[in-house]
């Protein structure tokens, strides 16, 4: 589907509107009284209808010329918003002697579609013309063939810091011993991609040691990300990925309840809070 190389000013709007006007006035007898056309789209799905208001008063309708089909669709294409999409209905409305009116229909209402079209035009809509996904109307969602998104994760409360158990306890060598369920498989890469996901408040550059393996000596990431409710070392993700140790219980049930999206970012307030929990310090406050 060909564009224009890029959005259209807002002048460069109003030259295809008049353009399409004049197509539209040239392609019908002298006498009318006014010409609507109605244009509807969803990817390479469209319908235009030409309704003439001839001398006698009475409606007819008619193709209207390909032309304005066109320019139609190029201004379609040109009044693309990044992340909002375009419009999908229009119509013109041309009264003799007066410039072209222009009416474009709201985007969470589905276009009175004389055929509507197969699932297919409306995912290539969205392919054509990308949304966000809080942009894409629901009636749009439904037609696309789209799953409902999902929920936002809870807010992370309020209160102190927590920071997990690397392990359960030493056993008489002094190898860690652990004494958790594992996770369910399905689970071990959400977990991983939640527990590298957070940010990164504290890090060394630097590796520790492996406590599984102590002859990797350089393996263990020292550093700590926090998701504002709890603070872990890099060691947490590691184990879990190098040998299979499940996180501290209570931090799994944490990431499950936030089901699984870490926060992009955290307040510096929070970021304090954890660097305490982490430290043992008292956090600093300002005034």
């Amino acid at each position: 589907m060909s564009q224009p190389p890029g959005p259209l000013r807002p002048e460069q709007q109003h030259e295809l509107v008049r353009q399409i006007g004049a197509v539209l006035t040239g392609q019908v007898p002298p006498g009318w009284r006014q010409l609507r056309v109605e244009y509807r789209a969803a990817g390479r799905h469209i319908e235009a209808d030409l309704l003439v208001t001839a001398p006698d008063g009475l409606p007819r309708t008619l193709p209207p010329h390909p032309e304005a089909v066109r320019l139609l669709g190029v201004l379609r294409a040109g009044m693309y918003q990044p992340g909002l999409g375009t419009w999908l209905t229009a119509v013109l409305v041309v009264d003799p002697g007066q410039p072209p009116e222009v009416d474009f229909g709201r985007p969470d209402l589905e276009p009175p579609f004389r055929r509507p079209p197969p699932p297919i035009g409306f995912q290539d809509e969205l392919r054509f013309f990308p949304r966000a996904e809080e942009r894409i109307p629901g009636w749009l969602r439904e037609r696309a063939g789209l799953p409902s998104p999902p929920p936002p994760p809870p807010p992370i409360p309020d209160g102190p810091v927590h920071t997990p158990r690397i392990h359960d306890g030493l056993d008489a060598s002094g190898r860690p011993l652990i004494r958790r369920q594992p996770l369910v498989p399905a689970e071990i890469e959400r977990v991983l991609a939640y527990l590298d996901g957070a940010p990164v408040i504290l890090a060394s550059r630097s590796n520790g040691t492996d406590a599984f393996a102590p002859d990797r000596t350089d393996a263990v990431p020292m550093n700590f990300r926090t998701d504002g409710a709890w603070a872990w070392p890099g060691a947490v993700a590691y184990y879990l990925r190098e040998h299979g140790v499940p996180p501290d219980p209570e931090l799994v049930a944490h990431i499950r309840a936030r089901r699984f999206v870490p926060p992009s970012e955290v307040t510096a307030e929070a970021t304090v809070l954890a660097l305490a929990a982490i430290t043992g310090e008292r956090p600093q406050t300002t005034v």
